[in-house]
């Protein structure tokens, strides 16, 4: 005896399964319509707690490292006593899980964990800047509304990597993530093979939490926005008192403020001073001769301010180089880097290399 398709009911088939005429005939139900816009989760008194004009003003940027424990934690310990370093000697703002932090070796739990950690320690002595950027839109708004909602202060964003897209497209990217707060857009076509191109900036520039650009294609950039009023931060630390100083950047957001704080101060607040910064660039060189954050990890643990723990696929710099370290660091003077122990040249079996972390 043949069976009606009605008597099976909604929940087989649907509550539209049926035709209107309820005669069996099955018809596919409509996809449901999700409106193409964006309700960040916000609380205002978070929100609104930071404009953009604040972060406009910043002038000493610190692109914090994250040092680790020997089985490859945060070592939440050596971070907060060099946080304490960066803000004593002067430093305005950090950026927390940048590539100097390196947030592409952390997941997100870890991520937001470490900005909402700074933000509750230090968030009311220094502004914190979470690097929430993905070459994933979904990944950067999750990010972003996560980092706002505990109290970060803006974010740092990055155009998409390795999966590039179009200029319409990075634009539609950066524009979903804007609207989250106050935001600095990241340019380092070194490390994503994309340059993000005046054109996009200039659009970009006209929404209210556009705080700036962190370039790095050099000061001719640097010029060509800050002739047309758009914030820049250097993001080359040898280029950075000629950016200043010459070519109209804010300021800088840099690595090498993790070792001399006090000194970069100086550069970005005291004028033109050709002398000291001469006398920085060849700890910058250093710095930079392999992919950061390579020579600032491998100098921090010889300056005894961090343990030598190294998250793959990151490794020291070779002996050659590690002397090189402590014989700059004599030059300049011990007095002006960072922590209170000795500089020493440590052995390759001091050193620890994490793969599982």
């Amino acid at each position: 005896m043949a069976v009606s398709l009605k008597s099976y009911g909604a929940c087989s088939f649907g509550a539209n399964s049926l035709d209107r005429r309820g005669n069996g005939r099955w018809v596919s139900p409509q996809a449901a319509v999700v409106p193409n816009f964006h309700l960040p989760m916000r609380s205002l008194e978070i929100k609104n707690s930071t404009s953009s004009d604040e972060i406009k003003a910043l002038r000493l940027i610190t692109a914090i490292k994250t040092p680790y424990l020997p089985d490859g934690r945060f070592d939440l310990e050596a971070y907060d006593a060099l946080m304490n370093m960066q803000i004593v000697n002067g430093a305005e703002a950090v950026i927390v899980g940048g590539t100097t932090g390196e947030g592409h070796l952390m997941s997100w739990d870890e991520h937001i964990m470490l900005i909402g950690h700074t933000v509750n320690c230090f968030g009311g002595s220094i502004k914190v800047i979470g690097n929430t950027g993905s070459n994933s839109t979904r990944e950067a708004i999750h990010a972003s509304e996560q980092g706002f909602a505990i109290g970060m202060h803006a974010a740092l964003h990055i155009n998409p990597y390795y999966g590039k897209t179009s200029l319409e497209g990075l634009v539609a990217h950066l524009e979903a993530v804007l609207s989250m707060g106050p935001t600095i857009i990241y340019n380092v076509p070194s490390r994503t093979s994309q340059d993000i191109p005046p054109s996009v900036i200039q659009q970009l520039a006209q929404h209210a939490n556009m705080a700036g650009v962190k370039e790095c294609m050099g000061n001719k950039r640097v010029k060509e926005y800050t002739d047309q009023g758009i914030v820049v931060w250097s993001g080359n630390d040898d280029e950075c008192h000629d950016s200043r100083w010459g070519f109209g950047a804010t300021g800088v957001i840099s690595v090498t403020s993790n070792l001399v704080p006090g000194l970069m101060h100086e550069i970005m607040f005291g004028g033109t001073n050709t002398k000291l910064n001469s006398k920085l660039l060849p700890l910058m060189t250093w710095l930079f001769r392999e992919p950061n954050p390579i020579g600032l990890n491998t100098a921090l643990a010889q300056l005894g301010v961090v343990r030598p723990v190294f998250r793959l696929p990151y490794v020291p710099l070779p002996l050659a180089r590690r002397i090189e370290f402590v014989n700059i660091v004599n030059e300049l003077g011990r007095e002006h880097f960072v922590g209170n122990k000795d500089v020493q040249v440590l052995d390759d079996d001091d050193f620890i290399l994490v793969g599982r972390y």
